[in-house]
């Protein structure tokens, strides 16, 4: 196949059937610690992409950039080159009282603002079900449950504003929403229209009604290293084929 545009990978082999994406490459370089013989296979534009091994099976990190158009390109490149297990390892900004920073989000859906790229893939103004793939969803929780990490199962909503207009938090959170991030709606989105395992893990990273300030990845890394096997753990377990009626 030729080149692919962004992240500059032609050939297939160099990307893993199971990968992890994550927006701040800083998390990709710690997560790259958990790999047998991770190999640089991109740096282009800062998308940095690693392969390696994880209990023997190949494994892809990637780097998706902040935002669904970033994230989009990324995650359609990797399916292109072979990628059909993908998870989002990323962060979220809490809205409800009962998470704090490093607690961890699963989402089992996200909402999102219809139009804008999301237009431009479904064609009419329809609002596509952004759910995560069930069976790699349900390893996860398993995973998580059993390394006693706080966590909470519960729909987020992705918004590509990261400074949002006043009332943000009050409107979602009377919708039934606990946290919010950027990229997962759009993972979760392309996952059905691809016919991929998706799957998003959320650490929190501040609390928008809590006084507490933007922790950055080096300040979250302890909390990173918590949940990576247990992600890792359910990538390997999860089959690659999607059968769907």
């Amino acid at each position: 196949m030729s080149e692919t545009v962004h992240i500059r990978v032609h050939r297939r082999e160099d990307i893993a059937e199971r990968v992890i994406i994550a927006g701040d490459p800083a998390r990709i370089n710690l997560l790259k610690e958990f790999l047998e013989m991770p190999r640089l296979v991109s740096s282009v534009r800062n998308y940095y992409v690693y392969t390696g091994f994880f209990k023997g099976e190949p494994i892809t990190l990637a780097v998706h950039g902040v935002g669904s158009g970033s994230a989009a390109l990324v995650i359609e490149e990797l399916i292109m080159l072979g990628a059909r297990v993908l998870v989002r390892l990323g962060t979220c900004g809490a809205m409800i009282n009962e998470l704090d920073v490093g607690d961890v989000v699963i989402p089992s859906g996200a909402s999102y603002y219809s139009g804008g790229i999301f237009y431009q893939y479904l064609g009419e103004p329809v609002s596509q079900a952004a759910v995560p793939d069930f069976q790699l969803f349900e390893n996860i929780i398993k995973e998580i449950r059993s390394s006693g990490i706080k966590y909470l199962i519960a729909p987020i909503v992705s918004c590509d504003a990261f400074y949002t207009e006043e009332g943000f938090i009050s409107k979602w959170v009377k919708r039934g929403v606990v946290a919010v991030d950027m990229e997962t709606a759009i993972l979760y989105v392309l996952g059905l229209l691809r016919n991929v395992r998706t799957a998003s893990v959320l650490i929190v990273s501040n609390s928008l009604i809590k006084p507490t300030r933007f922790f950055l990845a080096d300040e979250l890394e302890k909390f990173v290293k918590q949940v990576a096997s247990s992600v890792l753990e359910a990538l390997i377990k999860t089959p690659t084929n999607v059968k769907r009626a």
